[in-house]
């Protein structure tokens, strides 16, 4: 894995994400390579995380953090100064949660995504958060990269009628 000194930061990510503002949650890419990446995240903690629900930020919402580190895995892959092609979370299997709310954990968070599998339109990652050393989420998503090259592909090589 890539632990240049020249790893994006909060800026680089929040030029590269369709989240802005409040809502790009990742502070820095740790580590990264063809297959994987690690990011770190303190937003978590913050009183007006935009996610927080009746002042609690459950666990669930880690799944966000994962996406993120998945699109920015995406535009480090794409090698470009601007934002690549939007990506679409379109499931997410086998979650696991071992704690009820991410705001209660340690003060840095670590996030892991592995791309599982993959092709031109969907990649499948499996994703860990972590808080002091202890996972606290897992599972795996799909991503879709371009929902209109996969519509046009439906159309010139329909399935079998009903």
């Amino acid at each position: 894995m890539s632990t240049s000194a020249l790893l994006p930061d909060h800026a680089w990510i929040a030029a590269r994400i369709p989240h802005h503002g409040t809502m790009c949650l990742l502070d820095a890419v740790l580590q990264w390579d063809a297959d994987s990446i690690v990011c770190r995240a303190s937003s978590h903690t913050a009183v007006d995380h935009p996610l927080r629900a009746e002042g609690t930020l459950g666990v669930a919402n880690g799944i966000e953090y994962a996406a993120q580190a998945m699109a920015v895995h995406g535009a480090l892959l794409a090698g470009s100064d601007s934002a690549p092609a939007a990506g679409y979370l379109t499931s997410v299997r086998d979650v696991r949660w071992n704690v009820p709310r991410l705001d209660t954990q340690a003060p840095e968070l670590r996030i892991q995504a592995q791309r599982l599998s993959g092709d031109s339109n969907t990649i499948l990652y499996s994703f860990q958060v972590e808080a002091a050393g202890q996972t606290v989420l897992s599972g795996r998503a799909s991503v879709m990269l371009s929902a209109a090259s996969t519509a046009a592909a439906q159309r010139a090589h329909p399935g079998p009628s009903s």
